[in-house]
């Protein structure tokens, strides 16, 4: 046993768990009015209730306990402070700065310079004058990047859609399938074109090979006596640490806007990461995002555990889990907008905590990351929510949803939020044998044919889940939520004693490929690898 789970903290929330998984669900609600205003929490437009939970006021005390036994209040310190806390790479993780509107660091003035630089290019492309090499304006913007470079900018453009501005779209390609980018160019002009290469290194494999796909089209497009240097200024910018290797690309200098090392590429779209996001909802609402995430900043930073949004999510984690022993957590958007939002939290959550080895690099004694998966409400009801409420495997769940909604159709809003709050209530009430019975025989069954039948429609309940319900989905507030998990993923790092920073699980099939790649690319079979990769290029070949 580690530090950890030999401590008293950890070994009281064991016996505890014991106790409480004992008691029904639903039981803890009964006489007790006051347990949804005890066992939820609200912040700018942000309410978390986690009251569906198997949990208690002593299971709080003990959360808090072991939030003490881990240094978490410290730990959350030490980030703000830009102590090194990414002890694997030796740097800081300072995405916090990025959104920060009073940072007078070195580093605070170097973010803010970029967002002086982007606003000045934003405006020139949204007011139309940055035209291509056409002379025509831009229309469409195409972002080229991966992982922590895409999945974040794709999903705030999508989930900002009531804000995206008149006569720019974007677009967004990642995957090396040239069938990402030849889709994605079919509709669209070389002239109005704008492509955007985001990769920190400017040496990602998947990024760079559409990049070069990229400028063979808007090269193509052109005639023998056009000047390429010209019009790869007019139709390339690029988010890069690498200078140099971008202008060598063909990029002007002055279309480079830097990354540093100090942020991780799946907490970097608050920077320049996130240009085709301003470029589609304009500089203003892009700032108001900024704005939104400072906000659950200065909450994270200075509330107490239990009262601590990001904490309370993190806390509740480790005691499904590490307590229960579950494997997996399904997020669950009711708002179509949101429908990229569990793709966005897997790369948060499972590269974060996907670690078997501990700060100091000894072999964990606990399960960390979990699966996160999901979809948009109310699709998943159709397909896998009959696993989470009849299935043999206990899967905690976050409903997220949206009080009130842009369109104007709200008798169909409110058929959607009836939705997302019944799903919880069943998931925690279930359906008994008994009332199953007199259900159908209220049909008018016959007794044998309704016990018969009523062993399929019993449904376990005790099932916890999470409720985040936001005001209104608008840049402030989803701000404010993807920082509250960037929080909550953190404060679970601490919690367990592994660096959320770093990601060297990513490194080995990227370093084998380029093995396996020139195999597929020579004259003749392989025999270099095992038998089934062999025989696998050896097929393709």
């Amino acid at each position: 046993m580690s530090a950890l789970t030999d401590s008293p903290e950890w070994q009281a929330l064991a016996q505890h768990q014991t106790a409480l998984s004992k008691r029904p669900l639903n039981t803890l609600f009964g006489g007790n009015p006051d347990r949804f205003a005890r066992f939820s929490l609200n912040t700018n437009g942000l309410l978390l209730d986690f009251s569906k939970n198997h949990i208690d006021t002593q299971a709080l005390d003990l959360f808090n306990n072991l939030s003490q036994k881990a240094g978490l209040k410290e730990a959350i310190e030490a980030m703000f402070s830009g102590d090194v806390i990414n002890n694997t790479e030796q740097r800081p993780a300072l995405h916090v700065a990025l959104r920060s509107p009073e940072d007078q660091s070195e580093n605070g003035q170097v973010v803010h310079q970029t967002l002086k630089r982007m606003t000045t290019f934003v405006d020139a492309v949204t007011r139309w004058q940055w035209q291509g090499f056409t002379g025509s304006p831009i229309t469409d913007v195409v972002n080229i990047g991966i992982g922590g470079s895409d999945l974040g900018p794709a999903m705030v453009y999508s989930a900002l859609s009531d804000f995206h501005l008149d006569g720019i779209r974007c677009h967004f390609v990642s995957n090396v399938d040239p069938a990402h980018l030849e889709q994605t160019l079919e509709d669209l002009d070389q002239g109005t074109t704008l492509f955007v290469i985001a990769s920190k290194t400017f040496t990602t494999m998947e990024t760079m090979l559409n990049a070069q796909s990229a400028r063979r089209w808007l090269l193509d497009a052109c005639d023998d006596s056009a000047d390429n240097t010209k019009v790869l200024a007019k139709h390339l910018v690029a988010v890069s640490t690498n200078v140099e290797k971008a202008v060598e690309f063909g990029i002007p200098a002055d279309n480079i806007f830097p990354m540093w090392d100090w942020v991780g590429g799946r907490y970097s779209l608050w920077s320049a990461i996130g240009l085709p996001v301003a470029l589609g909802i304009g500089m203003d609402n892009f700032r108001a995002l900024l704005a939104g995430a400072h906000d659950m900043d200065n909450h994270f930073r200075s509330t107490p555990a239990t009262q601590n949004i990001p904490v309370m999510m993190a806390l509740l984690d480790c005691w499904y889990q590490n307590f229960f022993a579950t494997e997996s957590r399904v997020v669950l958007p009711y708002s179509q907008q949101l429908h990229l939002f569990p793709a966005y939290l897997q790369q948060l959550d499972m590269e974060s905590l996907g670690k078997s080895v501990t700060k100091e690099g000894a072999p964990v004694d606990v399960d960390t990351g979990g699966i996160v998966w999901g979809s948009a409400g109310t699709n998943g009801q159709h397909s896998f929510h009959q696993l989470l409420h009849q299935g043999t495997h206990l899967i905690p769940a976050d409903f997220i949803a949206i009080a009130e909604s842009a369109s104007s159709n709200k008798e169909q809003h409110q058929q959607l939020l009836a939705n997302c709050f019944a799903q919880s209530q069943a998931l925690m009430d279930g359906k008994s044998l008994e009332a199953a019975i007199s259900e159908l025989l209220d049909r008018g069954m016959s007794e044998a044919e309704a016990a018969r039948l009523a062993p399929h429609k019993v449904i376990p309940g005790n099932r916890p889940s999470t409720t985040l319900l936001l005001d209104k989905l608008s840049p402030q507030s989803l701000g404010s939520l993807i920082a509250c998990y960037e929080h909550k993923v953190f404060a679970r790092s601490v919690i367990l004693g592994i660096n959320a920073f770093d990601q060297w699980g990513v490194e080995l099939g990227k370093v084998l490929s380029t093995g396996i790649y020139n195999e597929l690319v020579n004259d003749g079979e392989t025999s270099k690898f095992e038998s089934s990769t062999n025989a696998l290029i050896n097929r393709c070949k």
